[in-house]
């Protein structure tokens, strides 16, 4: 046997080595774990054979605590670019199996490689999470592995689509990775994300909590709103994975993905012209609207089990990706409020940043009155949601399907945060406030008055509702100024926003010279 057959065979045995991560038995422990080993994770989300893996036989250089014995190929990260649906991406996933999937400097400098790799190449990067936190014995070199990470994220926000997928532990500083990442998937029952673990909580507080109930996935998708997505299943989470990726472009500088359309663009949808009940203070159900608009009736969305008075998600006009972000009155009336806010604000932005229309549909009471909002920093996060739609210059179309008033009105892309097409149905009523409310204050003297000479109040208020209601509440005195470009028929909402698109493909808007500016936080 010559020496070059047998450097072959050393290099053969050293790749199988290598992709058994911590061996047989640590495999084994994870599979009965009821989770997918790395390697296996990253076969499920890419195109077969598309895989090519880097640093396969990198190694930890650490020789304390017994670290010298404990040597494995990869070092407990599987790295590397390939493509799902023909598209190039770079991912990484952490490996169990190896040390928990605790990261080290290597880790960090393979996790890095990709990062800046991506970069270079304007593609996505995808990480899935399943870490046991920073490699303890490594000290001040594991946490400033994490800090090179942080700073790549930070510098790829904007520029290339991140996305992570948490399906084991993240806990301490390494949830910090996913949180600057544009969207986070986590695995029901197996995933969980905190800053400080249960037995840190009962240190400090004297709260007993597991770790599901202080960071799963249930905890962040309803309550906090860190996760978008919380997946039943692995297969579930990667499938999320390619759906995400389906809506959105490779980088800043690439037009969002565009789809054969066999839904005619001029499909009338007679449903729409009755959904709105005549009782003002009546509920239905947004989803009916967007459903019956997009293509096919597919919607994609984001966030879906938080902030529920507010809909957020991808769908298609004409094959052409697009943000929709749709008040909710089913839920709370739709009404704005602290989550509302910020959930749809930093989709706007990530919307903008990715060249992705964005269609508003709109029917907002106003904000949530209240302390419990007041000293949550209800204008803060108010002033999140209106910058981040006068900030944005993609397509913007805004709707009006029926309740639009105060400051409500204003965040929703008004045209006065240069939305380009402002539409309304003709049961929409753009004004200050609602017609009671407004007549309460501008005729509240003259009620009290007729009262008092034991005149008829409600017949006089009522007078003035209507009165209120034909001046100002209704969408053709914002029309007369320009504030809304027409007033459409429900029905034909599809065909308006599909034809909008077409004549705003060419949109070319600059902000001023600036650094960046100072978003309210």
């Amino acid at each position: 046997m010559s020496k070059q057959v047998e450097k072959i065979k050393e290099l053969v045995a050293k790749r199988e080595q290598a992709r058994l991560g911590g061996g047989e038995k640590a495999i084994e422990k994870q599979h009965a774990r009821g989770k997918y080993t790395a390697r296996e994770r990253i076969e499920m989300l890419v195109d077969e054979g598309s895989f090519e893996e880097y640093d396969m036989f990198k190694k930890h250089r650490c020789t304390n605590f017994g670290m010298e014995k404990k040597h494995y190929y990869g070092d407990g990260v599987v790295a590397g670019s390939a493509t799902v649906g023909g598209r190039l991406v770079y991912v990484y996933a952490q490996d169990f199996t190896v040390n928990g999937g605790s990261l080290s400097e290597t880790m960090a400098q393979k996790i890095c490689k990709v990062m800046d790799m991506a970069m270079t190449m304007g593609a996505p990067v995808i990480c899935m999470n399943d870490s046991g936190g920073a490699r303890i014995q490594e000290g001040i070199c594991a946490l400033a592995g994490y800090g090179e990470i942080f700073e790549r994220n930070i510098l790829a926000s904007g520029v290339i689509p991140q996305i992570s997928a948490i399906m084991g532990p993240c806990a301490g500083g390494a949830v910090y990775s996913p949180a600057l990442t544009d969207f986070i998937i986590m695995k029901e029952q197996t995933s969980y994300m905190f800053l400080t673990g249960p037995k840190v909580v009962k240190t400090v507080t004297g709260e007993d909590i597991d770790a599901e109930h202080l960071g799963g996935a249930s905890v962040h998708a309803t309550k906090s709103g860190v996760t978008h997505f919380a997946a039943k299943t692995e297969e579930e989470a990667i499938e999320m994975i390619k759906s995400l990726l389906s809506f959105i472009p490779s980088n800043n500088t690439e037009e969002a993905p565009r789809v054969e359309c066999n839904d005619p663009i001029n499909r009338m949808e007679d449903s729409l012209n009755e959904i709105i009940p005549d009782d003002p203070n009546k509920a239905y159900d947004m989803y009916k609207v967007i459903g019956a608009i997009t293509d096919n009736g597919e919607f994609f969305e984001i966030q879906p089990k938080f902030a529920k008075n507010i809909i957020i998600g991808f769908a298609r006009f004409n094959g052409q990706s697009v943000g929709i972000v749709a008040n909710q009155p089913a839920a709370y009336a739709g009404v704005l409020d602290v989550n509302a806010s910020r959930k749809a604000a930093r989709f706007v932005r990530f919307c903008d940043a990715f060249n992705i229309p964005i269609v508003s549909l709109v029917d907002v009471p106003g904000f949530l009155p209240g302390t419990g909002q007041e000293y949550n920093a209800v204008i803060q996060h108010g002033a999140q949601l209106l910058y981040a739609y006068g900030e944005a210059t993609v397509p913007k179309i805004t709707i009006t399907l029926r309740k639009s008033y105060g400051g409500s009105h204003i965040v929703m892309g008004c045209k006065q945060l240069r939305s380009d097409l402002n539409f309304a149905w003709p049961s929409s009523e753009i004004a200050v406030m609602g017609a009671s409310g407004a007549v309460a204050i501008l005729c509240g003297k003259e009620a009290k008055a007729k009262k008092e000479a034991g005149e008829d109040v409600q017949a006089f208020l009522a007078e003035k509702e209507d009165e209120y209601t034909e001046k100002f509440a209704n969408p053709y005195e914002a029309a007369s100024y320009g504030y809304i470009d027409d007033v459409i028929e429900p029905r034909n909402t599809r065909f308006r926003i599909c034809r909008g698109l077409a004549q705003l493909a060419t949109k070319r808007q600059q902000l001023p010279a600036k650094k960046h500016g100072c978003m309210p936080m």
